[in-house]
């Protein structure tokens, strides 16, 4: 072993508070060992090993954040197997960075090094500022290295088929529309009124696909002024117009190798819609201003609420574009249509909230879950998210009463409430000597009326819930319900 000596001061660490970062020492040179040691005790907890077994079973139980290798370890002090090493330590610790301390001439040994796995080596003798500086950057690079994979792990799972909340036969056409097209390259259209996740479903649909390491950008198009539009989508060069100041790139740039997501392509106006087609026919951009074409590589995800259909027929929209971005449609239900999913709605929201605001998680109770699926949600998903945070956020307790809901939901047609007429006259009913299960026969009663008033209808869900005093969604809900 060579013998360093160790400068007697100590530099400032720049990256915070670190004491919490775990350093193995592997080193046999017992001298060494103890100037490391007293160079870096300040700054990190320290475990010191001197052979190679010794060394592997400390990767293992300590999990380091970084371990100082020396590449000469007894029993057998080779070279070869000090890199070897190396690999080991990454094995048992993926995530732990190994810096190779060597005293080893041969040019060749630092990169064989690094080849196996080492993210930096310094040479003996050193001095602490290089070795202080190589640790510094390395437990950076950890921190950054991890802090992405955390945030790509939160992505990943906000956007995963999981966060998409539906039980109903719907959601589940939606979900097998997003397995067939996600890892393809195939123009998607997504339709559905405003509130019922299409950006959700846009980012499932990335995030789900081979360019989920690209970017997912999304653009708005009914929220930009018309005289901004185009710029914001195309960029545009200095000078381009009053007020260009520098070059700046545009959206299908920035989403090259990645996904465009077009909002309410239908705010479009006509002009726009000839360069968009143009783009996607070439595949090609041109900056305001520029005189450049700028390949991009891009996946193309629009969405609408409005009927395009009609719009072609207003003249409003380009048969020619309405045929480049309509080769696959996915239609998403308005929440009306698939109450079944509300309850499911509801408990995702309520944990979601309350995980997020440390709060009790809240429970609706029957009478205002009644009340929440007999109301219209004209705002969707959206609307509901809204009113499970305030929920969530406003209400005591760990239950949702009626009393807490808002009073748009509350004016409609109140559950059965009895007088005390009603509560006099009516006899009580014959109960079984081992009891019975409320919800059970009240839902055999709800099914034999529905059952009677379409019999009563000849079969016509719109008379039948006309008999029974519901609008057609509420019947058109029960009957699905009940397989009717």
């Amino acid at each position: 072993m060579v013998l360093f000596f160790l400068f007697t001061f100590r530099l400032p660490i720049d990256i915070g508070n670190i004491l919490s970062h775990k350093i193995l020492i592997i080193d046999d040179d017992a001298a060494l060992q103890e100037q490391l040691a007293w160079a870096l005790k300040n700054d990190f907890e320290l475990v010191q090993c001197g052979d190679r077994d010794q060394a592997l079973k400390a990767a293992v139980t300590e999990i380091p954040n970084l371990v100082l290798l020396d590449l000469h370890l007894p029993p057998t002090h080779l070279l070869d197997d000090g890199l070897k090493n190396i690999g080991e330590i990454r094995r048992a610790c993926p995530e732990t960075v190994v810096i190779v301390m060597t005293g080893d001439d041969q040019t060749e040994t630092p990169l064989r090094a690094v080849e196996e796995g080492a993210y930096d080596y310094f040479r003996k003798p050193i001095d602490l500022r290089e070795l202080r500086i190589i640790i510094n950057r390395a437990l950076e690079r950890q921190r950054i290295e991890r802090e992405n994979a955390r945030l790509r792990r939160e992505v990943e799972a906000r956007y995963s088929f999981s966060q998409i909340i539906g039980g109903s036969e719907q959601m589940a056409d939606v979900f097998e529309a997003i397995r067939r097209v996600a890892d393809s390259n195939a123009t998607v259209i997504l339709r559905g009124e405003s509130g019922t996740g299409k950006e959700l479903v846009a980012k499932a649909i990335h995030y789900n696909s081979s360019r989920s390491y690209g970017p997912f950008i999304s653009v708005n198009c009914a929220a930009l002024p018309e005289g901004l539009i185009e710029a914001e989508l195309f960029g545009h060069e200095k000078g381009a117009f009053t007020g260009a100041q520098l070059m700046v790139q545009g959206r299908f740039e920035r989403a090259d190798q990645g996904t465009l997501f077009l909002d309410e392509i239908g705010s479009l106006g006509l002009p726009l819609q000839s360069k968009l087609l143009r783009v996607l026919e070439d595949r090609e951009i041109t900056r305001l201003g520029g005189r450049t074409s700028i390949k991009v590589n891009i996946r193309l995800i629009t969405a609408t609420n409005e009927n395009l259909e009609d719009a072609i027929a207003a003249s409003r929209f380009r048969e020619d574009l309405y045929y480049r971005i309509n080769v696959v449609p996915v239609n998403l239900p308005p929440l009306r249509d698939r109450r079944e999913d509300i309850p499911l709605l509801i408990e995702h929201f309520s944990r979601r909230f309350s995980e997020e605001h440390g709060v009790q998680k809240k429970r609706v109770d029957t009478e205002a879950l009644n009340y929440l699926m007999d109301y219209g949600w004209k705002g969707n998903v959206r609307e509901l998210e809204n009113l499970m945070q305030r929920l969530v956020l406003m209400t005591d307790g760990e239950t949702v009463t009626a009393s807490d809901l808002p009073p748009h939901i509350l004016n409609q047609e109140p559950p059965f409430q009895p007088s005390l007429k009603t509560q006099s006259d009516r006899p009580f009913p014959t109960f079984p000597e081992a009891g019975l299960n409320l919800d059970r026969e009240v839902a055999r009663y709800e099914y034999d009326l529905v059952r009677g008033a379409l019999a009563r209808a000849g079969s016509v869900k719109i008379k039948a819930g006309e008999l029974l005093g519901l609008n057609k969604d509420r019947m058109k809900y029960l009957c699905k319900k009940y397989n009717l």
